[in-house]
């Protein structure tokens, strides 16, 4: 009787504290997340063994962390200034994801909050470096796929430095105080009509040309005409004509020429 009470005292004492314990026991890894344990009182933190989706039970004095690993965005505005000083205001937006693999350095370097001490700080950072390289001008519109490259490669390279694989980089505004803006863009739109002024002129210089060349062939060939047509020439072409003449069914009267020429005049109807 005795043995059976104990056996029961056993049982509901392991039930108790398997109910106590169980939420730091058992755990579901979903799709898209991956796991980490520490083992505080063994190995410490395993950043070898990843574990992936699926039901998962640990000792309760070990720790699981869990890592959403699928794809997130952050999204930043941010005033910065060129390299004359003016203030520049950039929104930018970005995506990514911890490397799966590394997550184990990730969370002993920067833990859980990566993404606000890693991801936005150096999205931050590129963004001022590279736009203190460049006048507003050149930021908001000459040179703006330049800068926009040079702040994605800058970041890419330092966030896959730090375990962290960036999808994109987009810059969704540039925008710069309104006089300064207006300033700018006055500037563009002169540059812009005097190209177009410009376009005009070199048209109009290559048609005059383009004329000059042809009236000078023109004259060149008209000299060439004029001086192989001697008489003689004339006076066989006329009687070529008239031969061609005297042979159409249409022909009448055939008048003999007496004029300088000596040609004879053919007359005559349907």
């Amino acid at each position: 009787m005795k043995k059976k009470q104990l056996i029961i005292v056993i049982g509901v004492t392991a039930a108790i504290l398997l109910l106590i314990f169980s939420s730091r026991m058992f755990f579901v890894i979903q799709p898209g997340e991956r796991g980490l344990i520490f083992r505080p009182f063994t190995s410490g933190l395993d950043k070898e063994n990843i574990h992936h989706p699926g039901f998962k039970i640990i000792a309760p004095w070990n720790d699981l962390y869990i890592y959403d690993v699928k794809e997130q965005k952050a999204e930043e505005t941010m005033d910065v200034l060129d390299k004359n000083g003016l203030t520049v205001i950039i929104e930018t937006s970005v995506r990514f994801n911890p490397i799966y693999k590394e997550i184990g350095s990730l969370h002993e370097i920067f833990g859980k909050f990566y993404v606000n001490q890693l991801v936005v700080p150096e999205v931050r950072s590129a963004v001022r470096q590279v736009a203190g390289r460049y006048t507003a001008e050149e930021i908001y519109s000459t040179k703006r796929s330049e800068v926009e490259k040079a702040i994605i490669d800058e970041t890419n390279k330092s966030l896959s430095e730090n375990f962290i694989d960036m999808r994109a980089l987009l810059i969704r505004s540039i925008n710069l105080p309104t006089q300064i803006q207006q300033a700018i863009e006055n500037k563009l739109t002169q540059e812009q009509e005097f190209l177009a002024y410009q376009f005009k002129l070199e048209r109009e210089k290559s048609e005059a040309e383009r004329r000059r060349i042809a009236a000078e062939g023109e004259s060149r060939a008209n000299k060439i005409i004029n001086s192989s047509l001697t008489n003689s020439l004339l006076r066989m072409r006329g009687i070529e004509a008239t031969v061609e003449l005297a042979k159409s069914p249409n022909t009448k009267v055939v008048v003999v020429g007496s004029g300088k020429d000596g040609l004879p005049l053919i007359l005559g109807d349907n």
